[in-house]
Formats: structure tokens, C-alpha cells, sequence
């Protein structure tokens, strides 16, 4: 059987758990217009192919999803999630940083150093409240026009790498010019540890590593790969995993609700088979892309428990500053400690039960 076969058959096979789902088709059809500001090599779209295939098969043809991969609909952040607002787009995946200016929270995730792993990481995003509590909140702050379906994962854990010298301890970075986005937390964090953020476009970071306007950056292996940034001179990669690249996906609540409860099964099951899938793809894309980076020369570095203790005693003053800075950032930052906290238990649980 071929695989868009046997996928075809997986997913009608949900089918027989949905009341009336045949004649779903022949009542109407919901067009669903998803965008992701990425490329085709990205996690997102791994995602988006996978939600495309279940909601399609699952609905029976009542649900049709068109793919928008780049800026066709909308350029950045902000202007895609007004288009999730007022309906133009229904469903949208942005970064952390990318929500900041609407719904500032959301940067939560790139507090550094206070999860571990991604056993830990997926945890706290399927068996505890957080994600919950963030769409309660961006409900709330949008009107009950943007809903967060699901947070997933967008290219791993983000890195320390640079064009200078190794980074093996905090005061490495000093004086570093490195790139962040415009987002707050980002910029404090770098000044926290002595170097000098500077906001900086995506597409204009290769030429900008060229020509010396910065020095390093914060980003996960397989983005410094597809990029191509070693070819612009970065050469070092210190893997202190300081954040987890989390890939927030909204949607247009009015489209949400105004679908009945089966359809609405039908959609959440297909941000749940989306989330696992961002989940697995940048850990398979990650090998290869550190093995091409050792291949061109690139140093890659591992620091020590107790140099990875350094870089998070240098970041404490940015915990401070998200609780006092940021609207409902002391709450939020709270409440990302204890589902950390809850995942920690559960999975040092079922840890020692696979031990035994």
C-alpha cells in the first residue's frame, strides 16, 4: 500500500468514532485558510502537512485546508495575528517573539535555563494547564477573536553560536554583538550576560554576520543550517540550550466556534497530531544538521553542569525583570514554574517506573 494510502486510511479510520461524520460533506464545506512565515524545510510546515492531511480525511472532505508557506497572506508577527483578528486568516503560527507585542506572556518560553529537556518541554505543553491558562488569557486580551489551538515546537533549543571565539562560560559573550528579535526579553537577556543586543530582520542576518553588524545569535541548529549562517562566518555553537523554541498556533475563534462539537473534535485532534508531529521533526532534522556543521569546520561546545549553572546564575536578573515588566508576568511566571515543577515529578515518575 502506498504511504498517502495508508495515511488516507489511518485517518478515516477515526471515522468510526464520529457520529454523522459521512454526511458531513454533503451539508458543507469550512475552508480553512493556514499561514506560516517559513519554507517548506521548516517544522511549521511538517505541522501544517500533517493537520492538513488528519482534518481533510478525519472530516470527510467537510473540511478543506489551503497551505500559505512564506509572506503571501501577511509579512510578520503582528500583521498575521490582525489577520487572525479580524478573519482573514484562520489559522497561524507564531514564535514567542513574534506574539510579544500583542499578547507579551507568550514569552514565557524564552525564559532561559528552567526547563531541562524536552521530555520535560512536551510535558509541560500536553499534561499541564499552561497552555490553558495562555489561551484563557489571549482570549480574553483579543476580544475572544485569537484562540490558542496548541504550542509545538519550531527547530529545537535555542543556542549561543557566533563568528569570534567559543563561548564556555557566561563572560565568553562579553561584548558580543549579538541578534535578537525586537521582543524585550531577548535584549535583556543578552545584556544580562554582558553582550550587546541588536535587533536585527531574519532575512537580513547572513548578510549582517558578513559584514560584521553582529557577532553571534540565539538559534537552533537546523535554522543556522538552512540558513546557511556558516557560510557567513559562524563558526562556533556553544550548547547550553538556554530556550525552548516554542511554536504558538492561534486561530480565528469566531471559525472555531461556529463549527459543531464533531468538527470541533476534528480540528483540536488535528492541532493534537500537528503538535507531535513539530515535536519529532526538528530532533530527526538536528542530526544531520550537526554533523554538516562539524563537517565544515564548525566547533561545537558542551559545557559543563557547573558552566550551565554559570550562564543561569547570570540570567536571574531577566526572571526579575519578566515578573515586573510585563503585564501579568509575575502570575504567568508562577504559573510556568509549577507546570515545570508538575512535569518534572511526572516524568522523574515514570523515569523510575522504567527503571525498575
Amino acid at each position: 500500500m502506498k504511504l498517502a494510502s495508508m495515511l488516507k486510511a489511518g485517518a478515516l479510520a477515526a471515522l468510526v468514532a464520529l457520529p454523522g461524520a459521512a454526511a458531513w460533506a454533503d451539508a458543507h464545506t469550512i475552508n480553512l485558510r493556514a499561514t506560516a512565515n517559513s519554507n517548506e524545510n521548516d517544522e511549521d510546515y511538517d505541522g501544517l502537512v500533517v493537520f492538513k492531511n488528519y482534518v481533510e480525511n478525519a472530516s470527510n472532505g467537510a473540511i478543506t485546508v489551503e497551505l500559505f508557506i512564506g509572506t503571501q497572506l501577511c509579512s510578520n508577527g503582528a500583521e498575521c495575528l490582525q489577520g487572525v483578528a479580524d478573519g482573514s486568516i484562520d489559522i497561524f503560527v507564531t514564535t514567542s517573539g513574534g506574539a510579544a507585542g500583542i499578547f507579551p506572556y507568550v514569552q514565557i518560553f524564552d525564559l532561559p535555563y528552567l526547563m531541562a529537556d524536552d521530555r520535560i518541554a512536551e510535558e509541560v505543553l500536553t499534561g499541564t494547564d499552561l497552555v490553558a491558562q495562555l489561551r484563557a488569557k489571549a482570549l480574553e486580551d483579543s476580544g475572544d477573536t485569537i484562540r490558542i489551538m496548541t504550542v509545538g515546537n519550531t527547530g529545537g533549543w535555542r543556542n549561543f553560536a557566533n563568528t569570534v571565539r567559543p563561548v564556555e562560560n557566561p563572560e565568553d559573550l562579553a561584548g558580543l554583538k549579538i541578534r535578537t528579535v525586537v521582543a524585550d526579553l531577548p535584549q535583556e537577556l543578552v545584556r544580562a550576560l554582558g553582550a550587546s543586543p541588536t535587533p536585527i530582520p531574519w532575512p537580513e542576518l547572513f548578510t549582517s554576520f558578513q559584514t560584521g553588524v553582529v557577532e553571534g545569535s540565539k538559534n537552533g541548529i537546523t535554522d543556522i543550517m538552512g540558513m546557511k549562517f556558516p557560510d557567513a562566518g559562524l563558526q562556533y555553537v556553544t550548547l547550553d540550550g538556554h530556550a525552548y523554541m516554542a511554536a504558538i498556533w492561534v486561530m480565528n475563534n469566531q471559525k472555531f466556534q461556529e463549527m459543531d462539537d464533531a468538527m470541533k473534535r476534528v480540528i483540536v485532534d488535528g492541532f493534537s497530531a500537528l503538535q507531535q508531529a513539530t515535536f519529532a521533526s526538528p530532533k530527526r532534522k538536528s542530526i544531520q544538521a550537526y554533523e554538516e556543521f562539524v563537517a565544515g569546520g564548525g566547533n561545537l561546545y558542551v559545557p559543563t553542569p557547573e558552566q550551565k549553572q554559570a550562564f543561569q546564575d547570570a540570567a536571574a536578573p531577566v526572571y526579575d525583570w519578566f515578573a515586573n515588566n510585563v503585564d501579568g508576568g509575575e502570575e504567568m511566571l508562577a504559573n510556568f514554574r509549577a507546570a515545570i515543577e508538575e512535569a518534572e515529578a511526572e516524568i522523574n515518575a515514570r523515569r523510575d517506573a522504567e527503571l525498575n
